[in-house]
């Protein structure tokens, strides 16, 4: 049994999100909460966010025991990616692109 939770077109870049991603995978759920709180990453917060939210996703729709989630796997797809452009010399321009991310964290229980 597993539960999941997903955020949608985050603005960070996945590069950027699959580096705080990489710290938690795997380990226990406060233990990667606490690894979250103290990353001085944008990231943290918004991974941290997801995690949490995949938890009570597990304790309240799936009746899962707190204590012994684990994170099982967690990923960043690539979002939409918001195109822009930046004035340059001589009347040109350069194009600027916004990525975002999707960020799916799944947690299951220790057997």
């Amino acid at each position: 049994m597993e539960a999941r939770a997903t955020a949608k077109t985050l603005r960070i870049q996945p590069r950027k999100a699959r580096l705080v991603l990489d710290l938690i995978r795997g380990k226990d759920v406060e233990e990667a909460a606490a690894i979250l709180k103290y990353t001085p990453n944008k990231g943290g917060k918004m991974v941290g966010d997801v995690l949490h939210s995949a938890v009570a996703n597990a304790v309240n729709n799936h009746d899962m025991d707190e204590d012994k989630l684990y994170v099982k796997e967690c990923y960043a797809n690539e979002g939409i990616t918001m195109k822009r452009f930046m004035p340059r010399a001589k009347g040109s321009a350069s194009p600027i692109h916004k990525r975002t991310s999707h960020i799916t964290v799944v947690v299951a229980e220790k057997e």
